[in-house]
């Protein structure tokens, strides 16, 4: 069968082959264009953001994937937020537009935005040759590293480059897709909404989740007078765990059969485990695991955590997918607009104020100690996974929106 055309997926941080950890977005959407009849070019770093590695580009299995890949060389970087990690996206906004430079045969380019410097190198490309640019909001720089490093007028100075980059790159786009309303909303800050904007959940394959869950469930223990509550993602700072940890511990004085299971690793992980020493918190501290062990361990859950800090820019993270698809109740401490009226009336959770510890004891008890709210709650998320977050469907959006562009 013909090509319908031939296009360029862009993602820093995707996780590939047999990799456990990184970001499965662009990946999807890839094999779901290569199957709708598209020749697809995935292009990323060989340098692997979430391990902190380059990739042994010999000892790498291609034929996980049915697009091809194509690496281009990223300096080293230690953490997550570091000058080294400026420097290396530097470098590699300047490789990526070579890249494109010397191969632009391209029916159209997807790029995932962040890192900012690199999207607009290769929005700048893509307008130089006249070619369809399409910008998928999945985080907002540098909104997100002010959790961090928040010093009036000096933070407005250094990540004046990261808005300046922004403002640019999104004023090349000839459409936005966002992993939420509030992100896809962010590339008309500056510009007017004259190009088409499609909100898109992170989401994830319900079909697939039930499956891992399927095979993983045996090897999950769970007695059956315990009561979990869990949160899954990044141990970092944007997520207020240290009063997830001292909330349980609260409730483990009476309650001893409630455990708390932190699945994700991260900068903060010695910090909370000082926490829960503190406190005596039983808590486990259960690092990254593969996606199918994590939805054996959310399904096994009985509440589950989006536990983020007040100032927190995140808005409908990845996991909300899986939270949902896990079919539990949710306590959300996210000052999202977007997500917690979300939770609200779609009913699949409740709303906290975040970084209170009284607050958030008061709804795990409330929860625990009515079965009959937590079994509803639980049924109207496992409904939401299906109709609004499963991939299967709502990624056929971002493919009607590329053949639109390409028309």
């Amino acid at each position: 069968m013909a090509s319908k055309g031939r296009i360029a997926i862009f993602s820093i941080d995707a996780k590939l082959g047999r990799e456990v950890k990184g970001a499965t977005r662009y990946v999807y959407l890839a094999e779901l264009l290569q199957r709708s009849g598209y020749e697809v070019d995935f292009i990323t770093s060989r340098f692997q953001h979430w391990e902190k590695r380059q990739r042994d580009l010999d000892a790498f299995d291609y034929s996980a994937h049915s697009f091809n890949i194509k690496f281009i060389e990223e300096p080293f970087y230690p953490k997550n937020m570091c000058p080294q990690r400026i420097w290396a996206h530097h470098v590699m906004a300047g490789r990526v537009a070579e890249y494109f430079e010397s191969d632009h045969a391209y029916d159209l380019i997807y790029s995932q935005i962040p890192p900012n410097d690199i999207t607009l190198a290769i929005g700048r490309v893509a307008k130089k040759y006249n070619i369809p640019f399409v910008i998928d909001v999945n985080d907002l720089w540098p909104e997100a590293f002010r959790i961090a490093l928040d010093v009036p007028v000096l933070s407005d100075i250094a990540f004046f480059p990261f808005y300046r980059q922004a403002k640019a790159a999104y004023n090349l786009a000839d459409a936005i897709v966002g992993t939420s309303d509030e992100y896809a909303s962010r590339g008309f800050k500056d510009r007017a909404q004259d190009i088409p904007k499609v909100v898109v959940y992170v989401g994830n394959d319900v079909d697939d989740f039930d499956a891992g869950v399927a095979a993983n469930a045996d090897e999950v223990n769970k007695a059956d007078d315990e009561v979990w509550v869990a949160y899954a993602g990044t141990l970092s700072a944007c997520y207020d765990l240290g009063t997830l940890i001292r909330a349980v511990a609260r409730i483990q004085r009476d309650r001893p059969w409630v455990k708390l299971k932190l699945l994700g690793d991260g900068v903060v992980r010695e910090d909370l485990e000082a926490v829960a020493r503190e406190v005596s918190c039983d808590v486990e501290f259960l690092g990254y695991r593969p996606h199918d062990v994590m939805a054996a361990y959310l399904s096994k859950s009985d509440i589950l955590i989006n536990s983020l800090v007040g100032n927190a820019p995140q808005s409908i993270p990845t996991k909300i997918g899986d939270y949902l698809a896990a079919g539990k109740p949710m306590v959300n401490t996210s000052l999202s607009p977007e997500f917690s009226s979300k939770v609200a009336a779609d009913g699949f959770g409740v709303n906290v104020q975040p970084e209170n510890v009284d607050a958030l004891t008061g709804a795990l008890v409330d929860l625990i100690d009515d079965r009959s709210v937590m079994e509803s709650m639980g049924q109207r998320a496992r409904a939401v996974a299906q109709e609004q977050f499963n991939r299967r469907r709502s990624y056929l959006k971002i493919v009607e929106l590329i053949e639109q562009l390409m028309r």
